[in-house]
């Protein structure tokens, strides 16, 4: 004779299976559109200078963005800023590079002349740090115009950050924002919550814009 528990029991292990799957089948829909709110652009046809912000293991990716953009004749001049951050063994220098020094030379490689790349001299920690920067550099030699390259997932903060800090300086400049290529390592919209990149990426962008809109 089969204990009464058991049907409980299969019937609580199906009611999970099936909560199970309809969070999921929720989220397969739900992580793409939040991948996907976290990416803005701004275009701009002219501009005094193209500004290529630092992210590390972004670099290349971002260079490329600017690179394009110079291309494309937007500015005559890019500004790369400086995050004091290190990359892996490169054996070309047989060194550990700064990230600045590989966005230079992925820049000055892809065809920039090396004296349209301006390194700006202050080292920044954050995105923040980086638009005081970029505004109060832009202020003193009176620009009007400035096209931001960004990753993706980081487009919607750095315009963020770049127009409220215009604000803040009371300027009258433009800022316009450039998503830099996707490479072939960047978190997909649909699969980054498969990965911890992804996380950091999608996720972690988040925190940080709850964080900025909190702080600053």
């Amino acid at each position: 004779m089969l204990s009464p528990k058991r049907p409980r029991a299969a019937r609580k292990i199906l009611f999970l299976a099936l909560a199970f799957a309809a969070i999921l089948a929720c989220w397969i829909v739900l992580a793409p559109l939040l991948a996907d709110a976290l990416v803005v652009e701004k275009p701009l046809d002219k501009a005094d200078a193209i500004v290529v912000l630092s992210g590390a293991a972004d670099y290349a990716q971002r260079a490329r963005g600017g690179v394009e953009a110079f291309q494309l004749g937007i500015a005559p001049t890019i500004w790369i800023t400086d995050d004091n951050q290190r990359g892996g063994w490169d054996d070309k220098v047989e060194g550990n590079p700064y990230f600045i020094e590989r966005m230079r030379t992925e820049l000055t490689q892809s065809g920039v002349p090396s004296d349209a790349v301006e390194k700006l001299t202050a080292t920044v920690g954050s995105t923040n740090d980086e638009a005081d920067l970029v505004i109060a550099t832009a202020v003193e030699r009176n620009l009007k115009g400035i096209l931001v390259v960004t990753s993706d997932y980081h487009s919607l903060r750095a315009l963020q950050t770049f127009e409220r800090v215009v604000k803040n300086h009371n300027a009258d400049i433009v800022v316009g924002l450039k998503r830099s290529p996707t490479g072939s390592t960047y978190p997909d919209r649909y699969t980054w919550w498969l990965t911890p990149r992804g996380w950091r990426s999608v996720a972690g962008e988040y925190v940080k814009l709850g964080w900025y809109w909190f702080y600053y």
